[in-house]
């Protein structure tokens, strides 16, 4: 392994990767991947585009209008300013970004590309306890948020974070300190294999992990997935329902739509009826969602709403037109075939099936067009190599056989400073925790997870965080999460409770339990349904048995439907 030499100043985020002999074997075997040793994202993402594309160019469309790709770039460098002058962000520096989906929110990250910084991205939703956890791991110095999502980022009091507020109309609001700030920044010379960005994803054991990605592998998703499998043009415009603290969503509505020189609506869609008139409106024609979001927009469809405008047939439902959809990626969770073929029956789109990873930060495997086979999530993306493997991680296994899916590519896992860097990357090759099938011909079907997380509406969700929450209320003694197969979302996340002596059990008792995990943790994260239990099953020596709660029936419920969570296409 050899780095450049960096340009960060605060060298923390390199010297937290992993030991040279547990990082994976990269391939860089396309010429389009063979990247100078100087190389800033931000300034290829902005810059460059405009050298082949021009300033005029829509970039992101918004419910105020759209900025052009020179007003873009204007706002973003006038913000980089702000950040290396009147803020002091030195190259290297953690800064957390947080707020909803918006282009605010994607010019801060560019602004922070520029700068030479790391940016760590959050979810709006998330909780003070969980922000707290990850501006620690991070150790992040600055923090970038919207008026809307003040609140619990203050609550969490990480010790030394400055943070600064955008969008509001307070003088030291970000946006307002840019105006009149110079109109052009020159990027930082970053390396290549400089941390670019810090991306954070549940962890089994429920403490989060922060996955270390490099300028040159926020190109190399555009220039493998998006470049060779999804194909955009520079007339396109994207859209999608991921925040862009998933990486999902930041590959399929910042770095793919730039790289393209295409357009993206940013958006907080607050359901499918504003996500679908969206596209009618925007004529929207690359969409990014999770099957589930798919699925609830079949839902919303009528026969007339395929194609004729926002309107109202004669049942008073309304019509939404799509006409101007091409293509459609699925990701984040499993896409069933019957999904899939709904889809092309009611819309003659076929959906690109993908699966990627925090980890290796966006999708690795898919096919589109007259190459996918239904139920199948496709074949390695151009630059990749993927295969089957016993449990010890190395041994293949003929096609036909279950086992671990083992991938290895351009991008990596490079977990900040985390010995679970040696269960995920073993003899070069990254382990997703998948279980996949092989089949002849080279395609890979999914089968399960290999490990307790639970997948929900796109969202992974670690059961034992879950239980941590739980656990903090009063009136429990035990706790066990699982996820139980559920239809529309692929799983659900379902609570095993024993109360301490003398509380009642019902359904009052278990609003009151999944309201105290909503103020604990992310609302996603919050257990659907809650059964209660005088004890939870164990080995002779005191082992949870949490395949006995999976598999246990749906007669044991006892705590009714959480509500909804949302639904959204979440982790990729």
């Amino acid at each position: 392994m050899h780095l450049s030499p960096s340009a960060h100043t605060d060298t923390f985020a390199r010297d937290q990767l992993p030991p040279a002999d547990q990082w994976p074997q990269l391939r860089w075997e396309l010429p389009e991947l063979r990247y100078p040793d100087r190389l800033n994202c931000g300034a290829e993402l902005l810059d460059t585009t405009i050298e082949r594309h021009g300033t005029e160019r829509p970039a992101f469309v918004h419910a105020e209008g759209t900025w052009t790709y020179g007003e873009l770039r204007t706002r973003v460098d006038r913000i980089a300013h702000v950040l290396t002058g009147e803020l002091g962000v030195r190259p290297g520096n953690r800064v957390l970004l947080r707020g909803p989906t918006t282009p605010q929110l994607a010019a801060c990250w560019l602004a922070v590309m520029k700068a030479g910084a790391v940016a760590v991205t959050v979810l709006a939703a998330q909780r003070p306890h969980e922000l707290r956890t990850i501006c620690e791991i991070a150790r992040v110095s600055h923090a970038l948020c919207d008026v809307s999502a003040l609140d619990d980022l203050t609550k969490a009091d990480a010790p030394g974070l400055r943070i600064v507020p955008y969008g509001g109309a307070s003088p030291d609001d970000l946006l307002c300190r840019a105006e009149g700030r110079p109109e052009r920044f020159t990027a930082i010379p970053t390396a290549a294999d400089d941390v670019a960005l810090i991306a954070f994803t549940s962890g089994t054991t429920g403490r989060p992990k922060g996955c270390m990605h490099f300028h040159r592998d926020v190109l190399a998703i555009a220039d493998t997935f998006s470049a060779r499998v999804l194909r955009p043009r520079a007339d396109d415009v994207f859209a999608g329902s991921p925040p862009l603290g998933f990486t999902f969503g930041l590959g399929g509505l910042v770095v793919f739509p730039l790289r393209a020189g295409a357009a993206t609506v940013l958006q907080q869609w607050h359901g499918t009826e504003e996500l679908l008139a969206a596209v009618g409106r925007h004529r929207v024609s690359v969409l990014f969602t999770a099957p589930t979001a798919y699925r609830g927009i079949l839902a919303k469809l009528t026969t007339e709403g395929t194609g004729g405008g926002e309107s109202t047939d004669d049942g008073g439902e309304p019509a939404y037109d799509i006409s101007s959809l091409r293509r459609c990626v699925s990701a984040g969770e499993n896409l069933p075939a019957g999904t899939w073929q709904e889809w092309h029956e009611r819309t003659g789109l076929k959906l690109i099936d993908g699966i990627g990873a925090t980890e290796m930060l966006h999708i690795f495997i898919s096919a589109a067009d007259d190459t996918i086979r239904p139920g199948t999530t496709g074949v390695p993306v151009p630059g990749f190599e993927a295969r089957v493997v016993e449990e010890d991680g190395t041994t293949p296994v003929p096609d036909g056989v279950p086992g671990l899916l083992a991938v290895r590519g351009p991008v990596g896992c490079r977990y900040l400073a985390d010995e679970r860097q040696r269960e995920y990357v073993r003899g070069g090759w990254n382990l997703t925790g998948d279980t996949y099938v092989r089949e002849p011909g080279g395609y890979f079907r999914y089968v399960a997870r290999a490990d307790d997380m639970i997948i929900s509406a796109g969202y992974n969700i670690a059961g034992p965080e879950v239980e941590g929450a739980l656990l903090r209320h009063p009136d429990v003694l035990e706790a066990a999460v699982v996820g139980r197969p559920d239809e529309r979302r692929g799983q659900s996340v379902v609570a095993h409770v024993v109360l301490r002596a003398g509380v009642t059990r019902g359904e009052a008792r278990s609003e009151e339990l999944r309201d105290f995990v909503r103020a604990e943790l992310s609302p996603y994260k919050c257990p659907r349904e809650i059964v209660f239990a005088e004890a939870l099953p164990r080995t002779p020596t005191g082992k949870l048995q949490r395949f006995r709660l999976r598999a246990a029936g749906s007669d044991a419920r006892a705590g009714g439907d959480g509500g909804d969570s949302g639904d959204s296409a979440g982790e990729s």
